[in-house]
Protein backbone atom coordinates (compact mmCIF):
# COMPACT_ATOMS: atom_id res chain seq x y z
CA UNK A 1 0.00 0.00 0.00
CA UNK A 2 2.96 2.35 0.54
CA UNK A 3 3.54 3.11 -3.12
CA UNK A 4 -0.16 3.90 -3.69
CA UNK A 5 -0.26 6.28 -0.74
CA UNK A 6 2.87 7.90 -2.10
CA UNK A 7 1.26 8.29 -5.52
CA UNK A 8 -1.86 9.78 -3.96
CA UNK A 9 0.18 12.29 -1.96
CA UNK A 10 2.24 13.32 -4.96
CA UNK A 11 -0.88 13.60 -7.12
CA UNK A 12 -2.67 15.83 -4.58
CA UNK A 13 0.40 18.04 -4.31
CA UNK A 14 0.67 18.45 -8.08
CA UNK A 15 -3.02 19.13 -8.57
CA UNK A 16 -2.78 22.14 -6.27
CA UNK A 17 0.34 23.59 -7.89
CA UNK A 18 -1.09 25.14 -11.07
CA UNK A 19 -1.55 23.93 -14.61
CA UNK A 20 0.33 24.46 -17.88
CA UNK A 21 -1.62 24.47 -21.14
CA UNK A 22 -0.31 22.62 -24.18
CA UNK A 23 -0.72 24.26 -27.57
CA UNK A 24 -2.18 22.25 -30.46
CA UNK A 25 0.66 21.26 -32.78
CA UNK A 26 -0.69 23.20 -35.77
CA UNK A 27 -0.86 26.32 -33.63
CA UNK A 28 2.63 25.79 -32.22
CA UNK A 29 4.19 25.63 -35.69
CA UNK A 30 2.13 28.39 -37.25
CA UNK A 31 5.09 30.78 -37.38
CA UNK A 32 7.62 28.13 -38.42
CA UNK A 33 8.68 28.48 -42.09
CA UNK A 34 7.03 25.73 -44.11
CA UNK A 35 10.39 24.72 -45.51
CA UNK A 36 11.63 23.90 -42.00
CA UNK A 37 8.97 21.20 -41.50
CA UNK A 38 10.05 18.05 -43.29
CA UNK A 39 7.48 15.30 -43.73
CA UNK A 40 8.99 11.93 -42.87
CA UNK A 41 6.82 8.80 -42.68
CA UNK A 42 3.68 10.93 -42.45
CA UNK A 43 4.98 13.08 -39.60
CA UNK A 44 6.40 16.60 -39.56
CA UNK A 45 9.99 16.93 -38.36
CA UNK A 46 11.48 20.34 -37.63
CA UNK A 47 14.82 20.78 -39.39
CA UNK A 48 16.61 24.12 -39.63
CA UNK A 49 18.95 24.00 -42.61
CA UNK A 50 21.46 26.54 -43.89
CA UNK A 51 24.61 26.65 -45.99
CA UNK A 52 26.07 24.38 -48.64
CA UNK A 53 28.70 21.68 -48.71
CA UNK A 54 29.33 18.58 -46.63
CA UNK A 55 26.52 18.17 -44.08
CA UNK A 56 26.86 18.73 -40.35
CA UNK A 57 23.87 17.47 -38.35
CA UNK A 58 23.33 19.11 -34.95
CA UNK A 59 21.48 17.31 -32.14
CA UNK A 60 20.29 19.21 -29.06
CA UNK A 61 20.27 18.13 -25.43
CA UNK A 62 17.44 16.85 -23.23
CA UNK A 63 14.74 19.48 -22.84
CA UNK A 64 16.25 21.56 -25.64
CA UNK A 65 15.59 22.11 -29.32
CA UNK A 66 17.22 23.61 -32.38
CA UNK A 67 17.13 26.86 -30.40
CA UNK A 68 20.29 25.70 -28.61
CA UNK A 69 22.32 26.06 -31.81
CA UNK A 70 21.01 29.47 -32.92
CA UNK A 71 24.08 31.39 -31.72
CA UNK A 72 26.57 29.22 -33.63
CA UNK A 73 24.71 27.74 -36.62
CA UNK A 74 25.06 30.78 -38.94
CA UNK A 75 28.85 30.84 -38.70
CA UNK A 76 29.09 27.06 -39.00
CA UNK A 77 26.90 27.26 -42.11
CA UNK A 78 29.36 29.62 -43.84
CA UNK A 79 31.54 26.63 -44.77
CA UNK A 80 29.16 23.66 -44.81
CA UNK A 81 25.57 22.49 -44.92
CA UNK A 82 24.19 22.66 -41.37
CA UNK A 83 21.03 20.84 -40.31
CA UNK A 84 19.73 21.24 -36.76
CA UNK A 85 17.03 18.69 -35.95
CA UNK A 86 14.37 18.73 -33.23
CA UNK A 87 14.39 15.22 -31.75
CA UNK A 88 11.30 13.23 -30.84
CA UNK A 89 9.51 14.92 -27.96
CA UNK A 90 11.14 18.33 -28.35
CA UNK A 91 10.86 21.60 -30.22
CA UNK A 92 8.59 21.78 -33.24
CA UNK A 93 8.79 18.12 -34.25
CA UNK A 94 5.41 16.38 -34.19
CA UNK A 95 5.22 14.12 -31.13
CA UNK A 96 4.66 10.44 -31.96
CA UNK A 97 2.53 8.26 -29.68
CA UNK A 98 4.79 5.19 -29.66
CA UNK A 99 7.18 4.95 -26.69
CA UNK A 100 9.72 3.29 -29.00
CA UNK A 101 10.31 6.63 -30.72
CA UNK A 102 11.77 8.02 -27.49
CA UNK A 103 14.48 5.43 -26.98
CA UNK A 104 18.04 6.20 -28.10
CA UNK A 105 17.54 3.80 -31.01
CA UNK A 106 14.28 5.58 -31.88
CA UNK A 107 15.97 8.98 -31.85
CA UNK A 108 18.81 7.65 -34.01
CA UNK A 109 16.24 6.28 -36.45
CA UNK A 110 14.71 9.75 -36.71
CA UNK A 111 18.09 11.30 -37.56
CA UNK A 112 18.78 8.68 -40.22
CA UNK A 113 15.27 9.05 -41.66
CA UNK A 114 15.82 12.80 -42.05
CA UNK A 115 19.20 12.20 -43.69
CA UNK A 116 17.68 9.65 -46.06
CA UNK A 117 14.78 11.96 -46.90
CA UNK A 118 17.31 14.65 -47.87
CA UNK A 119 19.57 12.29 -49.79
CA UNK A 120 22.44 12.53 -47.29
CA UNK A 121 24.50 9.35 -47.21
CA UNK A 122 27.29 10.52 -44.89
CA UNK A 123 27.59 13.41 -42.48
CA UNK A 124 29.45 14.97 -39.58
CA UNK A 125 27.41 15.09 -36.38
CA UNK A 126 27.51 17.45 -33.43
CA UNK A 127 25.63 16.43 -30.31
CA UNK A 128 25.09 18.21 -27.01
CA UNK A 129 24.50 16.27 -23.78
CA UNK A 130 21.67 13.78 -24.54
CA UNK A 131 22.19 14.54 -28.24
CA UNK A 132 25.85 13.63 -27.80
CA UNK A 133 24.78 10.19 -26.60
CA UNK A 134 22.70 9.81 -29.76
CA UNK A 135 25.70 10.94 -31.85
CA UNK A 136 27.86 8.25 -30.22
CA UNK A 137 25.16 5.65 -30.83
CA UNK A 138 25.05 6.61 -34.51
CA UNK A 139 28.84 6.46 -34.79
CA UNK A 140 28.95 3.01 -33.17
CA UNK A 141 26.00 1.40 -34.95
CA UNK A 142 26.14 3.19 -38.31
CA UNK A 143 29.84 3.99 -38.82
CA UNK A 144 29.39 4.19 -42.57
CA UNK A 145 27.09 7.19 -42.09
CA UNK A 146 29.14 9.25 -39.59
CA UNK A 147 32.41 10.89 -40.70
CA UNK A 148 33.36 12.93 -37.60
CA UNK A 149 31.97 13.78 -34.17
CA UNK A 150 31.72 16.97 -32.15
CA UNK A 151 30.59 15.96 -28.65
CA UNK A 152 29.55 18.82 -26.38
CA UNK A 153 29.27 18.10 -22.64
CA UNK A 154 27.87 14.79 -23.81
CA UNK A 155 26.24 11.90 -22.04
CA UNK A 156 26.72 8.30 -23.09
CA UNK A 157 23.86 6.44 -24.82
CA UNK A 158 22.97 4.69 -21.54
CA UNK A 159 21.70 8.02 -20.17
CA UNK A 160 18.36 7.54 -21.92
CA UNK A 161 17.60 4.47 -19.82
CA UNK A 162 19.32 5.54 -16.60
CA UNK A 163 17.08 8.61 -16.24
CA UNK A 164 13.89 6.47 -16.39
CA UNK A 165 11.97 6.27 -13.11
CA UNK A 166 9.56 3.62 -11.90
CA UNK A 167 7.25 6.28 -10.48
CA UNK A 168 6.42 7.46 -14.01
CA UNK A 169 5.12 4.09 -15.14
CA UNK A 170 1.75 5.52 -14.08
CA UNK A 171 0.35 7.48 -17.06
CA UNK A 172 -2.10 9.46 -14.93
CA UNK A 173 0.70 10.71 -12.75
CA UNK A 174 2.75 11.54 -15.85
CA UNK A 175 -0.09 13.66 -17.23
CA UNK A 176 -0.48 15.57 -13.96
CA UNK A 177 3.28 16.01 -13.57
CA UNK A 178 3.70 17.34 -17.12
CA UNK A 179 0.90 19.88 -16.75
CA UNK A 180 1.78 20.94 -13.20
CA UNK A 181 5.54 20.68 -12.77
CA UNK A 182 7.71 19.49 -15.65
CA UNK A 183 6.78 22.29 -18.07
CA UNK A 184 6.28 25.11 -15.57
CA UNK A 185 8.28 28.31 -15.93
CA UNK A 186 9.90 27.59 -12.58
CA UNK A 187 11.09 24.14 -13.69
CA UNK A 188 12.36 25.41 -17.05
CA UNK A 189 14.22 28.27 -15.39
CA UNK A 190 15.83 26.02 -12.77
CA UNK A 191 16.99 23.65 -15.50
CA UNK A 192 18.59 26.48 -17.46
CA UNK A 193 20.23 27.93 -14.36
CA UNK A 194 21.76 24.52 -13.66
CA UNK A 195 23.09 24.42 -17.23
CA UNK A 196 24.55 27.94 -17.29
CA UNK A 197 27.59 29.10 -15.34
CA UNK A 198 26.20 32.64 -15.22
CA UNK A 199 22.55 32.68 -14.11
CA UNK A 200 22.20 36.27 -15.34
CA UNK A 201 22.10 34.90 -18.87
CA UNK A 202 18.90 33.02 -18.05
CA UNK A 203 16.49 35.78 -19.02
CA UNK A 204 12.68 35.62 -19.00
CA UNK A 205 12.86 35.65 -22.81
CA UNK A 206 15.10 32.57 -22.84
CA UNK A 207 12.83 30.74 -20.40
CA UNK A 208 9.81 31.56 -22.56
CA UNK A 209 11.55 30.41 -25.75
CA UNK A 210 12.45 27.06 -24.18
CA UNK A 211 9.00 26.62 -22.64
CA UNK A 212 7.16 27.42 -25.86
CA UNK A 213 9.00 24.58 -27.63
CA UNK A 214 8.10 22.11 -24.89
CA UNK A 215 4.45 22.99 -24.27
CA UNK A 216 3.20 21.35 -27.42
CA UNK A 217 0.46 18.80 -28.02
CA UNK A 218 1.80 15.31 -27.42
CA UNK A 219 4.07 16.35 -24.54
CA UNK A 220 2.48 13.75 -22.23
CA UNK A 221 3.25 10.94 -24.68
CA UNK A 222 6.76 12.32 -25.05
CA UNK A 223 7.43 12.56 -21.31
CA UNK A 224 6.09 9.05 -20.77
CA UNK A 225 8.21 7.72 -23.62
CA UNK A 226 11.33 9.44 -22.32
CA UNK A 227 11.17 8.70 -18.60
CA UNK A 228 8.89 5.71 -17.96
CA UNK A 229 10.60 2.31 -17.57
CA UNK A 230 10.38 0.26 -20.76
CA UNK A 231 12.18 -2.92 -19.77
CA UNK A 232 15.10 -2.29 -22.12
CA UNK A 233 18.72 -2.60 -21.10
CA UNK A 234 20.81 0.58 -21.34
CA UNK A 235 22.17 1.34 -24.81
CA UNK A 236 25.92 1.16 -24.52
CA UNK A 237 28.87 1.78 -26.80
CA UNK A 238 32.49 0.74 -26.55
CA UNK A 239 34.31 4.06 -26.76
CA UNK A 240 37.50 2.24 -27.70
CA UNK A 241 35.81 1.22 -30.95
CA UNK A 242 34.67 4.71 -31.97
CA UNK A 243 37.06 5.15 -34.89
CA UNK A 244 35.80 8.49 -36.20
CA UNK A 245 37.84 11.62 -35.45
CA UNK A 246 36.16 13.34 -32.51
CA UNK A 247 36.37 16.65 -30.71
CA UNK A 248 35.08 16.51 -27.13
CA UNK A 249 34.14 20.02 -25.97
CA UNK A 250 33.38 20.77 -22.31
CA UNK A 251 32.45 23.79 -20.27
CA UNK A 252 34.94 24.01 -17.41
CA UNK A 253 32.15 25.07 -15.03
CA UNK A 254 29.70 22.33 -15.99
CA UNK A 255 28.06 21.24 -12.73
CA UNK A 256 25.75 18.70 -14.39
CA UNK A 257 28.47 16.49 -15.87
CA UNK A 258 31.95 17.13 -14.48
CA UNK A 259 34.74 17.96 -16.90
CA UNK A 260 36.71 14.96 -15.64
CA UNK A 261 34.08 12.69 -17.17
CA UNK A 262 34.52 14.35 -20.54
CA UNK A 263 38.28 13.97 -20.36
CA UNK A 264 37.81 10.28 -19.58
CA UNK A 265 35.50 9.83 -22.58
CA UNK A 266 38.03 11.48 -24.87
CA UNK A 267 40.90 9.39 -23.51
CA UNK A 268 39.02 6.17 -24.26
CA UNK A 269 38.40 7.02 -27.93
CA UNK A 270 41.22 6.23 -30.38
CA UNK A 271 41.06 9.52 -32.31
CA UNK A 272 39.66 12.15 -29.97
CA UNK A 273 40.93 15.43 -28.64
CA UNK A 274 39.57 17.32 -25.65
CA UNK A 275 38.77 21.03 -25.49
CA UNK A 276 37.94 22.79 -22.23
CA UNK A 277 36.11 26.11 -22.48
CA UNK A 278 36.98 28.25 -19.47
CA UNK A 279 34.12 29.86 -17.58
CA UNK A 280 31.39 28.05 -19.53
CA UNK A 281 28.68 25.81 -18.13
CA UNK A 282 26.86 22.80 -19.57
CA UNK A 283 25.59 24.70 -22.65
CA UNK A 284 28.75 26.36 -24.04
CA UNK A 285 27.39 26.87 -27.55
CA UNK A 286 24.70 29.10 -26.02
CA UNK A 287 26.63 30.68 -23.17
CA UNK A 288 30.05 31.08 -24.85
CA UNK A 289 29.37 30.93 -28.60
CA UNK A 290 32.54 32.77 -29.72
CA UNK A 291 34.85 30.50 -27.71
CA UNK A 292 32.88 27.47 -28.86
CA UNK A 293 33.26 28.39 -32.52
CA UNK A 294 36.94 29.25 -32.14
CA UNK A 295 37.50 25.72 -30.86
CA UNK A 296 35.18 23.76 -33.13
CA UNK A 297 35.81 25.41 -36.50
CA UNK A 298 39.51 24.45 -36.74
CA UNK A 299 38.59 20.81 -36.03
CA UNK A 300 35.92 20.80 -38.73
CA UNK A 301 38.26 22.51 -41.18
CA UNK A 302 41.06 20.01 -40.48
CA UNK A 303 38.76 17.05 -41.14
CA UNK A 304 36.94 18.57 -44.11
CA UNK A 305 39.00 16.60 -46.66
CA UNK A 306 38.24 13.21 -45.14
CA UNK A 307 36.18 10.88 -47.34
Amino acid sequence: MGIYRGLLLVTMTLVTSGCVTLRPYDQAVRAVPAGDLLEVDGRRIHVQAAGEGFPLILLHGFGGSTLMWDAVAPRLAAERRVLAIDLNGFGFTERPASPAAYTIAGQAALVLAVADRLGIARFDVGGHSYGGGIALYLAAHYPQRVRTLVLVDNTLPAYGVLRRQRLFANRTLVRIFVHSVALSDRRVRSGLEAAYADDRRVTPELVRAYADRLRVEGAVNAFYGLVAPNGQAPDSVDLAKIAQPALVVWGSRDTLIPEEEGRRHAAEMPDARFLSLAGCGHNPMEECPAAFLDGVEPFLAATATLP
